[in-house]
Parts: C-alpha cells; structure tokens; sequence
C-alpha cells in the first residue's frame, strides 16, 4: 500500500485539515486554521510511514512462506497447500 500526504499529515497532526491535489506535496490547501508543515517535514515522514509498510508486508510474505515450508514438511502437496490457504 501506497502511504499517501494526507495520511502523512494526519499522522503528524492527527488534527489537521487539508485539501492535495494529486498526492503531490506542493499542492496542499491547509484549511480551518491548520498549521501548516513543511514539506520536508512531510516526505521525511512520509518515508518512514512507507519503510513501516513496506517491511510490515515483507514480513507478512516472509511468515506465509515459512507456513508454506512448514505444510510441505509435513508431507503436503501443492494443491493440499493451496487448499488451505485459499488459492
């Protein structure tokens, strides 16, 4: 999943009401007297957000493979795997 500005801003600000345009960071409306945050500030955490999913996926992935191992240890077949699993 794509980690987008606004859920970026929201979780620096969790108060914050903006408008973007086109996910693009320099075209942030801040509406209702919402400070406004750099746009440094925003990419860096946008960066780190998207680190954070990235590697919550990998180990998501990582965990179902071991599974698949695992099943296969114990003497399944492909289609026994893919049975459980739901494929």
């Amino acid at each position: 999943m794509k980690i987008d500005i606004c859920t970026t801003i929201l979780a620096l600000n969790p108060n914050a009401v903006v408008s973007v345009s086109g996910d693009d960071v320099n075209r942030i409306e801040w509406l209702e007297n919402t400070p406004v945050i750099a746009n440094d500030i925003i990419l860096a955490k946008q960066l780190e957000l998207q680190t954070e999913e990235d590697n919550k996926i990998a180990q998501q992935e990582s965990k179902k493979q071991s599974a698949i191992a695992k099943l296969k240890a114990l003497g399944l077949d492909e289609e026994e795997v893919k049975a459980i699993l739901g494929v």
